[in-house]
């Protein structure tokens, strides 16, 4: 019988901190040092894992991105799509704070489905996002970012509120060099998507922003 089956857990994270660190006491006071010492080294990764994730939306944290970006290899093309809620202070006044935070997390969800296997979803910050689209080439990063707004701007958000209706405006930068560099570039083209009036995607095509809108 395993330690595991001895303590009777079959909790996922975060309780697996708790259990690994509860593991390696039982194996410690049995003299058993290697396997301590295999669950204390698990409950280190679950530990620093949980370190870089959002704990409202699960999503990767801003750590995380701020860790991720400068090993992104230079020779290789990285997109990165900064991603803003439309007006959602307002969505936090009419509504409140906690429909605020399932709008978070939901948007969050939103987010990342369809990314690439490379590619992760951190929050920026309040109600900012980043996408970080390593080795895509630049037709292919427009298309996953409009595909994102699109998914929010259709989501049933009536569902979870009548009358509740969410949007995104992105900010898209493509190119080799640093991803620390594309975040700066991908802010400056967030605020091209908010003056074209919202619910857009901008980026640089030829040395212009250019600004994608589609008919909702």
């Amino acid at each position: 019988m395993s330690a595991e089956d001895e303590l009777g857990t079959t909790e996922t994270a975060p309780d697996l901190l708790t259990l690994h660190e509860s593991i390696a006491d039982l194996f410690a006071t049995r003299g058993d040092w290697r396997r301590a010492y295999q669950h204390l080294r698990s409950a280190l990764d679950i530990a620093r894992a949980g370190s870089l994730r959002d704990p409202l939306t699960s999503s990767y944290n801003r750590r995380y991105l701020d860790q991720r970006l400068p090993g992104l290899p230079a020779s290789r093309s990285v997109a990165v799509a900064l991603v803003d809620l439309d007006r959602f202070k307002s969505v936090n006044d009419t509504y409140g704070h906690l429909l605020g935070d399932r709008v978070l997390c939901r948007v969050a969800d939103l987010l990342q489905e369809g990314l690439p296997p490379d590619a992760f979803c951190a929050r920026y910050g309040g109600e900012e996002f980043a996408l970080v689209l390593p080795g895509v080439d630049h037709r292919r990063a427009v298309r996953i970012a409009d595909a994102a707004r699109l998914r929010v701007a259709r989501h049933p958000w009536s569902e979870l509120q009548p009358g509740l209706r969410v949007t995104i405006s992105v900010g898209l930068a493509h190119g080799a060099g640093s991803g620390s560099r594309q975040l700066h570039h991908a802010d400056n083209l967030l605020y091209a998507a908010k003056r074209a009036g919202r619910n857009k995607v901008a980026f640089h095509d030829r040395e212009t922003a250019r600004v994608i809108t589609h008919s909702e």
